[in-house]
């Protein structure tokens, strides 16, 4: 079922389609990025809702999450690994993206200078890339040049200390980086020592200085995994891998401070099996927050309060597959994609422009061990 996506993309022009890049765990069954087109035949009816399979985009190790400008059409990812280019440590990846195919050509890689590198973001100048190192617990910001080559580390910063479960949190596990409206500030998820540091970031050189208070923490033993800001930046939103639970932060963007408002878990309360918190994002309206579950294999929609932030349940949607590790949402938030990594699918759903529901279309793309999904609208 699989074996398709080992061949090239067709050379098909693409370039007034939207694309969506998938990227993957590599092993017997992966090569790297996938490359498929999103086919709306009829927008309103949510069984018209396709992914049409385009290939390999790139052949690439494991590029377990990725960055798009959008503007610029350059595609970057982690490369997540403890050793890359015969040196220690996970790599990181630059692509140009062809204007009329959609497939990958490589700029350029460097090291992440840490192990295990699982997210990325781009900053908002697309001047650097800042990535999470999760086995090694540290984060690097590298520079991005003119012709969207990676220059080598600005910065590094090696976080230290362990929280209170023996397994998982011995050390420190820098899981995501998160920027804030103003880009002023760095907030890094660290799933080992329940805290989300927080460093003031120098956009022109490139590099992190710890805030003070340099961390707001969560409950011990909850493992922040992913951090979001609210659009209007009033509040910011963590999901917690271990306890399957969603901590809301007032965020006050003069001071960069974080003040803890409530929690909430992403579960119904009969579930009573192992679970653990994937993906979180808010809708660009501002008006409902979604989160995935692996193990109860669903996303969570919650409505966010407009004055105090605070999340509401209001329905939990099948991943329609197993382990739903992340989505993506469209820029125009109209379709949302989840791809669940234990069952090789990526599940296509409409969004309710009125109320944040998820209507999915009951047909799955088969896509090897998906990972990270990102939507590139046509260039403008």
């Amino acid at each position: 079922m699989l074996d398709s996506f080992a061949v090239s993309p067709a050379q098909a022009d693409v370039s007034n389609a939207t694309l969506v890049y998938i990227g993957t765990y590599t092993g017997p069954k992966s090569k790297g990025i996938y490359l498929f087109r999103l086919q709306t035949e009829n927008p309103a009816a949510s069984q018209n809702i396709t992914l049409v399979p385009l290939g390999l985009a790139a052949e690439t190790p494991s590029p377990s999450f990725l960055e798009l400008d959008p503007k610029r059409r350059r595609l970057f990812a982690v490369n997540e690994l403890s050793q890359f280019d015969g040196k220690p440590g996970g790599g990181v990846s630059a692509f140009s993206i062809d204007a009329k195919t959609g497939t990958l050509k490589l700029i350029n890689q460097r090291s992440s200078m840490g192990a295990g590198p699982c997210h990325i973001v781009a900053d908002r100048e697309q001047r650097h890339v800042l990535v999470a190192n999760y086995s090694s617990g540290s984060v690097a910001v590298l520079p991005i040049g003119a012709d969207g080559a990676l220059g080598a580390a600005s910065d590094v910063v090696q976080h230290t200390g362990s929280s209170v479960n023996p397994e998982r949190q011995k050390g420190p596990h820098a899981h995501c980086v998160t920027l804030d409206r103003a880009n002023r500030f760095a907030f890094v998820c660290d799933l080992g020592l329940d805290k989300i540091m927080i460093y003031r970031f120098d956009a022109a050189r490139g590099k992190l200085t710890p805030h003070t208070p340099p961390f707001a923490s969560v409950k011990p033993g909850s493992g922040p995994r992913h951090m979001v800001f609210r659009p209007d930046g009033r509040f910011a939103y963590v999901g917690n891998e271990m306890t399957s639970t969603i901590t809301v932060f007032a965020y006050d963007p003069n001071a960069g401070v974080l003040k803890e408002v409530h929690t909430v878990s992403t579960l119904p309360e009969h579930f009573g099996r192992e679970n653990s918190v994937a993906e979180i994002d808010v809708h660009p309206s501002g008006k409902w927050v979604y989160v995935s579950n692996r193990g109860h294999n669903s996303v969570a929609l919650f409505a966010s309060d407009p004055a105090k932030g605070t999340l509401t349940w209001v329905e939990e949607q099948g991943a329609g597959g197993s382990k739903p590790r992340h989505f993506g949402m469209d820029p125009s938030a109209t379709y949302m994609a989840i791809g669940n990594q234990d069952s090789d699918t990526v599940l296509m759903c409409r969004i309710d422009a009125g109320n944040g529901r998820l209507k999915p279309s009951g047909v799955l793309a088969s896509v090897p061990s998906p990972v990270c999904i990102r939507f590139l609208p046509p260039a403008r």
